[in-house]
């Protein structure tokens, strides 16, 4: 018997914000980032064919990964926290963005392909909004943008609230 490690995962939340502690993994010998955030997107389903009319049951979330997510404790702080914090927020946004094509699409029998497009696409879409907003704020170091990023961010999920 083969036992597998089950990788811990943490479920984004308002109340349950990131704290240096949950960065487990192991800081790669030639890292040049202070920190790095892993976390993305699953989604799992069910879906029932009635009268020609799909009948979906879904969920959709966001996860930070612990293990591979690591930071370097001597150049970190606060600010970087936050930073790493916004890219947890923004996997989020992305799960609620899904979500909302999710429940807005009339699927058909090839359900199992449409979503499994949707969740591509939305992957894409989250990997470059997290690639821009590294370049906006300069990985934190542009500390104005990092505060507007900050702001942007917390608007878009109050705005697409569960």
């Amino acid at each position: 018997m083969v036992s597998q490690k089950l990788e811990e995962t943490l479920a984004w939340s308002w109340e349950r914000r990131l704290t240096w502690n949950d960065f487990k993994g192991r800081v790669p010998p030639d890292a040049v980032p202070a920190a790095t955030t892993a976390s993305g997107i699953s989604y799992k389903y069910s879906a029932n064919l009635l009268h020609h009319e799909v009948d979906l049951d879904f969920t959709v979330d966001a996860f930070f990964y612990p293990d591979e997510s690591w930071y370097k404790p001597e150049v970190c702080d606060d600010l970087i926290l936050s930073h790493e914090q916004l890219h947890f927020d923004i996997s989020e946004l992305f799960a609620r963005k899904m979500r909302l094509k999710l429940e807005r699409t009339a699927f058909t029998e090839n359900v199992k392909s449409e979503i499994r497009k949707i969740y591509k696409e939305t992957l894409k879409e989250l990997s470059d909004f997290q690639d821009q907003y590294d370049w906006e704020t300069n990985f934190s170091r542009n500390t104005k943008a990092q505060l507007e990023w900050n702001s942007r961010i917390a608007e878009a999920l109050s705005r697409l609230e569960d």
